[in-house]
């Protein structure tokens, strides 16, 4: 058990931070676990199998990805540098990413070999010149988010600033104690102390830097990844509330006044985007062909209602943030 002090000043920098690249690492490792790993929440098999086969496709499962985020253990930690606000978009983190400094990369490609074994071709050109090879790195990160986590990113977003409003209402009603008691069964605040029980490496503020970095994830396991680089605050993972409700099909009856307004076909590819889907799937599951199905589409993503992205030689539409309110409530009124 690693036990971290707090002092007056450390307490005051205790903040919440939603971090796309948390999300990047939290689900790859998902990803390579779930098979036969019943220590993760059945509820994201949804999302797992609509996400692994367009992962294997592109060649994810076995790229660079895959070498640096093992299914256990170390993560090296230049791919989470520590956020500079509480909502940094992925291009902003990426750029945190490719600005790395070359012997933090090593040190952490080193340690990432101590633990996992030799580190492959890949991995080791990235070890010998971290400044061509970043670039190539973080367009195959932005190609699995675009993949995995950019067609859902509405549903996701939401339940994490869900949570967050949760616990900073929290923090001010019972204060920080009692929310730091409250993330995960690992986790355990007393006398100044966090607790950390299943971390076995020694953790002092010395070594991790002022405050505290509260991250919360929708895709994190039974352990609660840590990140302790100094001179920047450490940071801690933890699952969001709610995250099951993230896969759950949302209710799609009573949405006449919607369509009075949108049209019916509109809104029946709307109800129909639950998941995200390409215009094939959508024409196949509507009975409207598929010109007819991307004109609506590009209406309603003229609006602001779908996103689209783009996955191999197909294209995947997903709701947006404004379209979830919509049919929210459309189906409360």
């Amino acid at each position: 058990m690693a036990e971290l002090a707090f002092t007056a000043g450390d307490l005051a920098q205790v903040r919440f931070v939603v971090s796309p690249m948390w999300q990047v690492v939290t689900s790859f490792r998902l990803l390579s676990n779930h098979t036969g790993h019943a220590s993760f929440s059945p509820a994201h098999r949804p999302w797992i199998e609509q996400v692994r086969p367009r992962v294997a496709a592109a060649g994810l499962d076995r790229g660079r990805l895959a070498g640096l985020i093992p299914p256990t253990g170390f993560c090296p930690y230049f791919l989470n540098p520590a956020p500079t606000g509480s909502a940094p978009t992925l291009a902003m983190e990426l750029a945190a990413v490719r600005n790395a400094a070359a012997d933090r990369i090593r040190r952490d490609l080193d340690h990432l070999a101590y633990h996992q074994g030799p580190l492959d071709a890949r991995l080791r050109s990235l070890h010998h010149d971290p400044d061509t090879r970043l670039a190539r790195l973080t367009e195959e990160i932005h190609t699995y988010w675009e993949l995995a986590l950019a067609p859902y990113w509405a549903r996701i977003r939401a339940a994490l600033d869900t949570d967050v409003f949760h616990r900073a209402h929290q923090v001010a009603e019972h204060g920080a104690g009692h929310v730091l008691n409250d993330l995960h069964t690992a986790v355990r605040w007393d006398d100044g102390k966090l607790h950390l029980t299943r971390r076995s490496r020694p953790l002092s503020r010395t070594a991790a830097g002022p405050g505290l970095l509260l991250v919360p994830s929708a895709f994190t396991g039974p352990r609660v990844p840590t990140r302790v680089a100094p001179p920047e605050p450490p940071q801690l993972v933890y699952p969001a509330r709610g995250t099951a409700s993230i896969w759950t099909p949302r209710p799609t009856t009573g949405t006449d006044a919607l369509a009075a307004v949108l049209g019916r076909s509109r809104t029946r590819l709307l109800s129909e985007l639950d998941t995200p889907a390409s215009t094939t799937q959508l024409a196949h599951r509507t009975g409207l062909s598929p010109a007819a199905v991307s004109q609506y589409l590009t209406a309603l993503r003229d609006a602001g209602l779908v996103s689209a992205h783009r996955a191999g030689r197909s294209v995947l539409y997903a709701r947006t943030a404004a379209a979830e309110t919509l049919l929210e409530a459309a189906t409360k009124a």
